[in-house]
């Protein structure tokens, strides 16, 4: 994430700024491009995305060399919900920085989102020929080889994942949902357990845990971790889900798990 830094007062710098003006006719100095990346990135941490979408590119249009921030208007989108957009900006980025590794992943994110995980694989593809010990990749590799059925694949590269970042959450979380998803309950279970009864735990990390236990049948165990987190309806509403989805074929299962969304949908910490 990016937080701002060395800037008093982010909303009112970006409310007050033309960002599509900023060439200095008022007779002060020329905005460059450096402070054009400065004020987007304090207007995407202080939640104010139309104006950091409209700063980076103006910080792209001075310098059309740089990819960055193309990637970061992608990013911004993204966060936006605007997908197909962003698509568009990690592709722009990318016609500048053909191997840019945060334009490559972005993409990919983007195309998993739209439900498109067969596209994500050729800029995952490229990004891994450059870096194959990245944890980040890594963990979009897996992702995307999940969505697409490819779950022994999947979990190779979430234990190499975990080789380089031992008991990264993450990855074990995602380990945890592609081994469940074969069938493996006990070895899912015994990844996620002590993430999801750590004092750290989050609630994501539980009620993925839940949802094991009510994959393998479980009720109890399954009921135990969800009440936690959850009020007594949507607690018997999860039950009834985890009993409809072990009625599923293997394949139609493991497609409404992860379309629901379940998963960490993020990358382990550097």
């Amino acid at each position: 994430m990016v937080a701002c830094i060395g800037l008093a007062g982010c909303a009112d710098v970006t409310s007050a700024l033309d960002p599509l003006g900023i060439d200095g006719r008022d007779g002060g100095a020329k905005i460059t491009y450096a402070t054009l990346m400065r004020v987007g990135m304090a207007a995407r941490a202080g939640g104010d995305y139309p104006n950091a979408v409209a700063v980076f590119r103006r910080a792209a249009s001075i310098a059309p060399s740089e990819a960055i921030p193309l990637v970061a208007v992608g990013e911004t989108l993204r966060d936006m919900g605007q997908v197909n957009e962003a698509i568009v900006a990690y592709n722009s980025a990318l016609a500048r920085s053909p191997k840019h590794p945060r334009a490559l992943q972005g993409l990919a994110k983007a195309y998993l989102k739209t439900g498109r995980p067969e596209l994500a694989a050729e800029p995952l593809a490229v990004a891994y020929a450059d870096a194959p010990n990245d944890p980040k990749l890594l963990v979009l590799l897996g992702v995307s080889a999940d969505f697409t059925g490819q779950h022994p694949e999947a979990q190779a590269y979430y234990r190499r994942g975990l080789e380089l970042v031992p008991g990264d959450p993450v990855l074990t979380l995602d380990l945890a949902l592609s081994l469940a998803l074969t069938g493996q309950y006990d070895t899912a279970i015994a990844q996620l357990q002590p993430i999801a009864v750590a004092p750290t735990a989050s609630a994501r990390d539980r009620q993925t845990l839940a949802l094991i236990y009510g994959l393998k049948g479980d009720r109890t165990a399954a009921e135990r971790l969800a009440r936690v987190d959850l009020d007594p309806g949507s607690v018997e509403n999860n039950l009834a889900y985890y009993e409809t989805l072990r009625r599923l074929s293997p394949h139609a299962r493991s497609k409404a798990v992860l379309s629901a969304g379940a998963g960490s949908g993020k990358t382990p910490s550097s």
